[in-house]
């Protein structure tokens, strides 16, 4: 595997002074040369302006948040990651690759770029807008699911030499950790197990873990990855949501008999220490019965009032 080194290159202003330098002097060689008939000094001239001219194709500005990977045939030498204007051996090819902050979201379609017969490119790399991806939960429901992750590189031999197309493969591999994690969890959980829907934040940070190990070979590395959509497929959302209606009801139901349990228990109390009213068991019965008609009723209960004794 290919680490990166860093390369120190000169300083490029020293350089480019030196360069001038020969040119002109192999100008002037030429020239005084060709007038004084030496053929000595001509060729002296022509030298040192061929030294210059090659010297020329050693400049390079690198740019903030920017590197130059240096090769001489093949050969890796070293990476330039620091911003400035440098010279280094006119026979270096000097390869850029971006060191800024760059995300993307799951689902977009790339289309590489495309070249003509004379290798002039006619159509650049372009990527479509994210969509979300269709894949099966724990419990098999099919959802609709897609993240956002924010990378960088931060070596740059290994994004350069290790896989083919960086970008690419941090777009495939975030892809599939996303659908791997999709599948290991259930959407939504009664039993506080970890759901998709349920704990954002542990998800987001397991995938943003699962991603990380897999772009670990490519020098990259993964600052955040969230869940930007989640929900249920359109072919079984209309039965889910009649499923979640349901438990909402359920809930809100278990809710009103405990309260109307407590304000049953309530008043048999006060009865009892105020001495207001001495009933049976049969009468508390009833009353309770009553009681609970009128506190856990979804509609306004009518009233019967009885004019007769406690027993008639």
């Amino acid at each position: 595997m290919i680490r990166e080194t860093k390369f120190k290159a000169s300083s490029g202003w020293l350089a480019l002074v030196i360069c001038l330098g020969l040119v002109a002097a192999g100008i002037g060689g030429i020239v005084i040369g060709a007038s004084s008939e030496s053929g000595v000094v001509v060729f002296a001239g022509i030298l040192a302006l061929l030294v210059g001219v090659v010297m020329l194709c050693g400049f390079m500005a690198v740019a903030p948040n920017n590197a130059r990977v240096l090769l001489l045939f093949g050969d890796y030498k070293g990476s330039v990651t620091e911003s400035g204007f440098y010279w280094v051996n006119p026979f270096f090819s000097k390869k850029p690759i971006s060191l800024r902050i760059r995300n993307f979201e799951t689902g977009a379609i790339t289309s590489p770029e495309e070249k003509d017969a004379a290798g002039k490119i006619v159509k650049h790399k372009s990527r479509t807008a994210g969509r979300p991806s269709k894949v099966n939960d724990r419990d098999g429901n099919p959802i609709e699911i897609s993240a956002v992750v924010v990378w960088k590189v931060v070596d740059t031999a290994e994004a350069m030499f290790e896989v083919d197309d960086y970008e690419d493969f941090v777009a495939v591999q975030s892809e599939a950790a996303l659908r791997n994690l999709a599948s290991r969890h259930p959407y939504d959980s009664e039993d506080h197990e970890v759901s998709l829907r349920g704990n954002t934040v542990e998800v987001c940070d397991q995938l943003q873990q699962d991603i990380q190990e897999r772009l670990d070979k490519a020098g990259v590395q993964v600052i955040e990855a969230r869940i930007s959509h989640l929900a249920y497929s359109p072919e079984i959302a209309a039965a889910m949501l009649q499923r979640q209606q349901a438990q909402a009801v359920v809930a809100a139901r278990t809710k009103i008999v405990e309260g109307a349990v407590g304000m049953v228990q309530m008043a048999l109390d006060h009865l009892a220490e105020g001495e207001i009213v001495s009933l049976d068991e049969e009468r508390k019965a009833a009353m309770v019965s009553n009681l609970l008609v009128v506190l856990c009723s979804d509609r306004h209960t009518q009233p019967v009032v009885n004019t007769g004794t406690l027993y008639n």
